[in-house]
C-alpha cells in the first residue's frame, strides 16, 4: 500500500522548518525527496522523524557534517563514537551552565539584595565566584 506523500509546505508546517531549510538539508544529503507534485517536492511521512533528529542535533551544536556522518554511522566507526562521547561531555557542561543560569534567574526574581548581582546566593547560583560559607541573602532565608 502506498503512503500518502507530504508536500514540502506540509513538511515545513509540521516540522517548523522553512522550505528553504528543507531544500538545504536535501542538497546536503540529510533528507531525500520522494518525488515531485508538479514543481513542488514531496516527502515520505518518516522525513518528519529525521528532521526532528536533525533539528535536535543542530540545537545541540552539531554541524551539518557531524549530523551527516552520524546519520550513516555504523557500530564499527570508533572515531565517530569517540567524538560523540566528547560532544556528550560538552553538552553536560552546557546543561550545567544553563541550570546555574536558570537558578540564578529564579533567585533574582525574588531577591531584595541591592544590587541583585552582588547577592551571595545569586553569585553562587551563577557559579562565577566563591561565596563565604554562611553568606545568604534575605530572600534565601525566607
Amino acid at each position: 500500500m502506498n503512503e500518502v506523500l507530504l508536500d514540502i509546505s506540509e513538511v515545513a508546517r509540521r516540522s517548523g522548518l522553512a522550505p528553504s531549510a528543507l531544500r538545504f538539508y536535501e542538497r546536503k544529503g540529510l533528507i531525500a525527496a520522494a518525488g515531485r507534485n508538479g514543481l513542488r517536492r514531496t516527502y515520505q511521512p518518516d522525513v518528519l522523524d529525521r528532521l526532528a533528529l536533525i533539528s535536535c542535533a543542530r540545537s545541540a551544536g552539531f554541524s551539518i557534517a557531524e549530523i551527516d556522518r552520524f546519520l550513516v554511522a555504523r557500530p564499527s566507526d570508533a572515531d565517530l563514537r569517540v567524538r560523540m562521547g566528547a560532544k556528550a561531555h560538552d553538552l553536560d557542561e552546557q546543561i550545567g551552565r544553563l541550570v546555574r543560569l536558570r537558578d540564578s534567574l529564579r533567585h533574582a526574581a525574588v531577591c531584595e539584595h541591592e544590587p541583585i548581582v552582588d547577592c551571595p546566593d545569586f553569585k553562587r547560583a551563577v557559579g562565577n565566584v566563591s561565596v563565604p560559607d554562611g553568606a545568604r541573602c534575605e530572600a534565601a532565608r525566607r
